[in-house]
């Protein structure tokens, strides 16, 4: 620990001696709503019944080099979408389920140094909007993954429209569930807490295909635990070293733009938690529907 606060303070120390650029910051945000809708008479054969569908999509990107020594990133990726069914018999409308729901919140600032790799610190906020796995209570934010991590990182891509950069440290995980039902008789809730620590790389990459009309952003995190605060309650179990595995997040996202305000969005992830489910977990989601660019 003593060394870590000598370093970070020679690194700041480095940063104030610096001078500071006028660089204004790189902004670009896009959202996107995508709807399907589909009614019958109540005459109509042949079993079918209405449904809406709808899923709401925003990525932004924030960067700037705000010291001659500090460069900052930010990403912000939301996601929501519903689905409302109707009843095939009595033709009345279920309450929505929700198909999509996702917030990814990160910042990372990488020291500019001059070297052949940038000493890098970053912080990430993982959750969602509307957590409905408990049908008798409704969950908002919940639960949430808060992630803090530093090391080295390396640009080895960088123009104007593709980029390509990796980061490899220390990573340090703190998860809150809020509101757990623990006992049913006596309807006890209460804040599950957990958290864990080791490795972490984190790649980053984008770059426009097929004459810049199609664009392709992947992110692929590996975190590998080394210590974990619950790993004493799990002696004995089948599960005690399930957490040793490394977790595996793969997110790419393919946008094309067919006219202005008219998008194709194709969202994959490819999951791997062994605490979760012994297999990997595939997600996809494909949605047309307008879009209009912020900035």
């Amino acid at each position: 620990m003593k060394a870590l606060l000598t370093g970070v303070t020679i690194t700041l120390s480095l940063v104030v001696a610096s001078p500071v650029t006028a660089e204004p910051w790189a902004v670009s945000a896009d959202a996107n709503l995508m709807l399907t809708q589909n009614a019958y008479s109540d005459n109509w054969v042949g079993g079918e019944a209405g449904a809406i569908s709808w899923t709401f999509n925003s990525n932004s990107l924030a960067e700037r080099q705000l010291h001659a020594k500090v460069h900052s990133k930010n990403t912000h990726k939301l996601s929501f979408g519903q689905t409302h069914n109707q009843d095939k018999e009595t033709k009345k409308w279920a309450k929505p389920v929700k198909s999509t729901d996702l917030i990814d919140l990160e910042s990372v600032l990488r020291f500019t140094l001059g070297a052949f790799v940038d000493p890098f610190a970053a912080g990430r906020v993982e959750t969602q909007f509307l957590d409905a796995s408990d049908p008798k209570k409704s969950r908002f934010l919940n639960p949430i993954t808060f992630t803090e991590s530093f090391g080295i990182a390396k640009v080895l891509i960088k123009e104007e429209k593709r980029e390509w950069t990796a980061r490899l440290g220390a990573g340090f995980r703190q998860h809150v569930n809020r509101d757990v039902l623990v006992d049913k008789l006596a309807n006890k809730r209460e804040t599950q807490t957990s958290s864990d620590g080791g490795l972490v790389f984190v790649t980053d990459f984008r770059t426009p295909l097929a004459r810049e009309r199609i664009s392709h952003t992947s992110k692929l995190t590996v975190f590998q635990a080394l210590f974990y605060s619950e790993s004493d309650k799990l002696k004995g179990q089948p599960n005690e070293d399930y957490w040793k595995s490394p977790d595996v997040n793969w997110e790419n996202i393919f946008t094309a733009s067919i006219t202005k305000y008219l998008m194709v969005n194709l969202y994959i992830q490819l999951l791997y938690d062994k605490e979760i489910d012994l297999k990997g977990r595939f997600k996809q989601t494909l949605s047309l529907g307008l879009t209009y660019k912020l900035i």
